[in-house]
């Protein structure tokens, strides 16, 4: 029997990529017939520091060798300890946070739903306050705050307890969400309660890589604390660097109630993921809160490793944030060059996207790009952009070429 028979049709990735991966190094990917593809992909947000770091690699194959504890739920294991130690003196020392740090189960979901029932049980109030073109998850509670009609479909089930905002710059920025959740706060007669939470993403990557102004960002933090309102974002993909600071709300300037890890937190591809939230929060009860796989202890090393190496200095945000600069002005130029087929080019850090004003064209595009050799997905409410996310540690020759066979799949595509 053909192995690809026995898959569910839910399968998506390998229908846009309709070959078989065997190897992976750095920023490229090879498929069983040698080919290589350079990987504007990363997982999903999954590997910004690339596939098969040495660096980390090694110390996973050290803590394996030596027959290093595989699984232990929340048990107390020197993995844990170690990366525990690591991000503390690394993450959130040197930003005077104050969190506790929860490990949900392995998933940006798991993290989420994490979040979600800690702000509904620290308030007592059901109703969370979530955007337009948010994701934040596949489970019912990360889907209820999901903004995708498609993704919200699949639930089965209605989705609740969800109130929808405006998110910055929707409807070309003629609504204010903010203006209008105060107001109606404001007002006995609104017909809304009290939330209990507001989740956010400083940069929506699956709605289409859409970022929040750093003033927007400000002004729902002071909402947030005016109202008594917990302040949730969800940096399960943005953050770990993917915008230049290891979190991607810093450069806003504030400090989250509760803030949602995972994707690049073990920096290998291995299932991690944290709930982190200020310590007067932590009223959970043992066990209140669980998952089987929560101690995945080969993340934990890599995921230490990965701090060492990347997060001893600044030297990788600066990179980042160099970078981007780069991206702006290479996508810029795509973008004004088709103008009649381009309607947007934006991002931060590495994470940007092409927007197209015709939605199907970002497919076809993305489809030239693979059959170049170039790894690209698209995001958006109706898959109209095309999403870049190299991995961090590309080198500059790298993203130069990725660039140069996007600018040949658009001109393909389009035309000129």
């Amino acid at each position: 029997m053909n192995a690809s028979s026995l898959e569910s049709e839910v399968r998506s990735y390998s229908r846009n990529w309709p070959v078989v991966f065997d190897r992976a190094r750095g920023s490229r990917l090879h498929d069983r017939d040698g080919r290589a593809h350079l990987d504007f992909f990363a997982g999903a947000g999954a590997l910004n520091y690339g596939h098969n770091h040495p660096v980390l690699k090694r110390a996973l194959l050290d803590y394996l060798e030596r027959d290093g504890v595989t699984h232990s739920l929340d048990m107390l294991t020197a993995a844990k300890e170690d990366f525990l130690t690591e991000f503390g003196a690394r993450v959130l020392s040197p930003r005077r946070l104050d969190y506790r740090v929860q490990f949900p189960g392995p998933t940006g979901t798991n993290s989420v739903e994490a979040a979600l029932k800690l702000a509904r049980k620290v308030t007592g109030r059901q109703t969370v306050v979530a955007f337009t073109g948010a994701f934040h998850g596949m489970s019912l509670g990360s889907l209820a705050v999901t903004g995708n009609a498609s993704k919200r479909a699949g639930a089965g089930v209605p989705l609740g307890h969800t109130w929808r905002l405006p998110y910055d710059g929707f409807a070309g920025g003629q609504v204010s969400g903010l203006k209008l959740l105060d107001s109606m706060l404001a007002d006995r007669s609104s017909g809304l309660d009290l939330p209990a939470a507001v989740i956010v993403e400083t940069v929506q990557g699956e709605g289409g890589v859409n970022p929040a102004g750093p003033a927007w960002l400000a002004d729902l933090a002071e909402l947030c604390d005016r109202r008594g309102i917990l302040l949730v974002v969800d940096d399960v993909q943005m953050g770990c660097g993917r915008t230049g600071p290891f979190f991607s709300f810093e450069v806003a300037g504030i400090t989250p109630d509760i803030v949602c890890l995972s994707k690049s937190l073990s920096g290998y591809g291995l299932p991690m993921a944290l709930t982190l939230f200020r310590t007067e929060l932590d009223v959970w009860q043992p066990g209140e809160h669980n998952g089987t796989f929560r101690g995945n202890n080969p993340a934990f090393v890599t995921a230490a490793a990965a701090l060492r190496e990347f997060w001893a200095d600044s030297a990788l945000e600066k990179q980042t944030e160099v970078r981007g600069a780069l991206f702006d002005e290479r996508l810029g130029e795509l973008a004004e060059r088709y103008a009649a087929h381009v309607s947007a080019h934006r991002g931060r850090g590495l994470a940007w996207g092409l927007a197209f004003r015709d939605a199907p064209v970002a497919r076809r595009v993305a489809d030239a790009a693979f059959a170049r050799g170039l790894l690209v997905e698209t995001s958006g409410s109706e898959d109209e952009v095309v999403k870049l996310l190299p991995p961090l540690t590309a080198g500059d020759d790298e993203l130069t070429e990725g660039l140069d066979l996007l600018g040949e799949a658009v001109a393909a595509t389009v035309g000129g």
